[in-house]
Parts: C-alpha cells; sequence; structure tokens
C-alpha cells in the first residue's frame, strides 16, 4: 500500500519509519526547502522514548539525550531553592529514562532513518481529493501525488486539518487559542552558575518562568515564559532585550541565564497558542496526527510525546486490522482522539496555574514548591504517561520502589 505523509517533523518521520517497517510504500513531503527545524529542544518523556525504542531507535535516542536525573524549583526572585528531588521514581515506575533532545538532532535522526530520498522537500499541500479509492495530494508548485491514503502530519495550520474537518463545506475551521505567553528557548553551554548539569532547574516567580535542562553535548535548553498578550511588537534585531526587562531584578541564576544568551546563536521567541480538543481527525482515506490534531501549549511537555504516540497507534492499527483503510483510520482516530484532548486539557491547566492569570492560584503553587518533597510532582508526570497506548496496559510499576527499597 502507498502512503502519502505530509509533513518531515516529529511525528510525520516517524510515522514514516513506522509505516516503511510495515512494508508500505511511504513517501514524505514537507514544505520547508532545507531541513532547518522549528524550536530548540524538545521534552521526551517515558512514553515517548518507548515509541522510538519500538521503532529501533533507543541506542541512538539515548546517546543524544541529556541526563537529566534531578528537578529543582529556586524562587526567582531571590534564589532560595523552594523543593530539588531526583527523577529516579519516573524512571522506576514507567520503565524508561527520560530524556530532553535538542530538535535537530531528533529530527536529523528521524529523517535520515527514513531516508532523505523518499522525502520531497519545498512541497507545500495546497488540496486533498479522495474519489474512494485514490488519494490525490495537490502542491503549490502544480504537481500532485496519489496513494492509497494521506497522513496529514502538517502542523499547527494544518491543510490536511481543513479537509478532514470540511472547513470550507461548511463544517467546522479549528481556531487557536492564544495560551497567554510568549516562550523564549534556545541553547546554550552548560553553566553551573544557573544550574547543575544533571538537573531540570526552574526559577518562578511574577506568573514568569526561568528554565534550564540537560541536553547531549554538554548544552543546556533553556526556556523562558512571559506572560503577555499576542501580537505584541518584536525585531530579531532586540535580541534578549525583552529578558533583560523581565528578568533584571531576578536572582543571579536567572540573570546569568539571561547574561549567557547570545541571539545570534540560540534564541526563539514564540507566542504560544492550542486548540480546543475535537475529535475529528479522519475522512476516508485521509487522517491527521500530531499538531495537526491536537495543538498544545508546552506546559507538560507532551506535546511531541503525543505526535510519537499517534505515530504507534496509526502503525498499530493498520497492521492488525484488516476490514479497509477507512475503518482502520477510524479505529485510530478512537484510540488516540480522548487521550489526545485530555492531554491538551491538562496543559492548559497546567499553564492557568503557573502563568499567574490568577495571582492568588500561582502564589498557593509557589507556596506548595515549598513543601514539595517530589512526591506530587512525580504522580503529576507519571500520571500524564500511565495511559500511553505504547504501556499496553501496563502504566506503572509503583512497587518496583518499595521492592528495591527491601
Amino acid at each position: 500500500m502507498k502512503v502519502i505523509i505530509v509533513g518531515a517533523g516529529i511525528g510525520g518521520a516517524s510515522a514514516g519509519i513506522a509505516l516503511s517497517r510495515l512494508g508500505h510504500e511511504v513517501v514524505i513531503h514537507d514544505q520547508m526547502l532545507e531541513n532547518k527545524p522549528v524550536g530548540a529542544a524538545l521534552s521526551l518523556w517515558s512514553n515517548g522514548v518507548k515509541v522510538l525504542n519500538w521503532l529501533g531507535l533507543g541506542n541512538e535516542v539515548a546517546a543524544i539525550g541529556g541526563r537529566m536525573d534531578q528537578m529543582a524549583y529556586l524562587d526567582g526572585r531571590s534564589g532560595e531553592t523552594l523543593c530539588r528531588f531526583s527523577l529516579e521514581p519516573v524512571t522506576l515506575q514507567t520503565g524508561q529514562r527520560p530524556y530532553v533532545v535538542a530538535r535537530a538532532d531528533l529530527q536529523a535522526l528521524l529523517m535520515e532513518r527514513f531516508g532523505m530520498d523518499r522525502i520531497r522537500l519545498g512541497s507545500r499541500l495546497v488540496a486533498i481529493a479522495d474519489d474512494g479509492h485514490v488519494v490525490t495530494a495537490t502542491f503549490a508548485d502544480g504537481s500532485t501525488d496519489t496513494a492509497d491514503l494521506l497522513i496529514g502530519a502538517d502542523g499547527a495550520r494544518s491543510v490536511a486539518r481543513d479537509h478532514v474537518t470540511r472547513a470550507d463545506e461548511g463544517g467546522i475551521r479549528i481556531e487557536r487559542t492564544h495560551a497567554g505567553y510568549t516562550n523564549f528557548n534556545g541553547l546554550i553551554p552548560i553553566d553551573e552558575a544557573i544550574g547543575p548539569a544533571d538537573t531540570w532547574t526552574t526559577y518562578v516567580a511574577e506568573g514568569k518562568r526561568c528554565a534550564v535542562m540537560p541536553v547531549a553535548g554538554d548544552r543546556f535548553y533553556f526556556f523562558v515564559d512571559i506572560p503577555q498578550p499576542p501580537g505584541l511588537p518584536y525585531d530579531r534585531a532586540e535580541g534578549k532585550r525583552p529578558l533583560e526587562e523581565a528578568f533584571g531584578h531576578w536572582a543571579a541564576g536567572a540573570r546569568r541565564l539571561v547574561d549567557v544568551i547570545d541571539p545570534s546563536a540560540s534564541l526563539n521567541r514564540v507566542e504560544i497558542y492550542d486548540v480546543d480538543p475535537f475529535h475529528t481527525w479522519v475522512r476516508g482515506r485521509v487522517a491527521i496526527l500530531g499538531d495537526a490534531a491536537h495543538n498544545t501549549s508546552p506546559d507538560i511537555g507532551q506535546g511531541a510525546c503525543s505526535a510519537l504516540e499517534d505515530s504507534f497507534a496509526l502503525a498499530i492499527t493498520l497492521a492488525s486490522s484488516s476490514l479497509s483503510v477507512e475503518d482502520s483510520l477510524l479505529r485510530y482516530q478512537q484510540i488516540r482522539s480522548p487521550r489526545a484532548a485530555d492531554l491538551v486539557l491538562r496543559a492548559r491547566k497546567r499553564c492557568r496555574e503557573t502563568h499567574g492569570f490568577d495571582p492568588a492560584v500561582t502564589e498557593a503553587w509557589y507556596e506548595s514548591l515549598r513543601q514539595e518533597d517530589g512526591t506530587g510532582i512525580i504522580k503529576g508526570i507519571v500520571g500524564n504517561i500511565v495511559d500511553s497506548p505504547i504501556n499496553l496496559g501496563v502504566g506503572t510499576l509503583e512497587h518496583v520502589l518499595a521492592m528495591r527499597r527491601v
């Protein structure tokens, strides 16, 4: 069976590998002219890593992943440690160590494993036609491609999604919702004046966050959140001036982070949006995955993992059901849309709690961090993982911790 995948990001490339391993003829089209991933890094919690292990990439992912052994929250203004604890329980309960990886490293790994000769760059999708037997994709340059099914992994502004929801035919047009903050992110050399090399360190105050996470190559991935409305003017020539204004009065470690950022080397500015959950992911022989299906804010770090879960569920469904392409895609939708919706809403709830939109709620969260021994936060992290389809009915083994203490 021939499959067209539109989008060579984490979801599209991983789906390409999975479906190729099943023996399908797969081609990926992407509108980018050259491989330049957007964003500096991403979190791969245990559910996402397990999908990559299943794809045969376990050793490679471990090699590009940062070793994140500890987690710590610090008061952004005073530098006081609010809590610090080991992340080992996440690994023991889920059966897999999480990693933080540079997006460019992971995307290069996925694209190379899929095969660059089967990725057609500069292909911007503009239309889809499905006659019930063959799907035809039309691209901006007038070229077309045909296949037995098409997977739209074409991001938050998905053309494939508009086709699936019949947006131009009186159906549903999915609109993005601004999350209320702007994120700045990038890569810097590890600097222990900011935080230990093995620790996810986050400074919090005033509804803002300033954090570093270790990635391979002796680097920190940094991300900084500033609550503000969308559409504020910003020119790249301003560099890190907004960060200097927002964090210039903060603790030494946070100021050090801002000081060492080199805007010419690595600094991205992203206004954060998500979409209200919806459950129409399939129309005939066309389905969507990744941000096209469940664009989320990054507040629980499950965006890439959720796309990887899509790839797993799609491949398992196509391999194990045989009534028709249409039936298999609907089964994929049934497996994935409820869980993906739940994660979007969890991230939205977390966003409201941490970004000061209700100051009393955020202050209460800060105070709770002073009492935190890791139990509550780890419960939340594992709670995002436990229902993943990759776990095949065995989400966590909490008794492992008790057994290892005996």
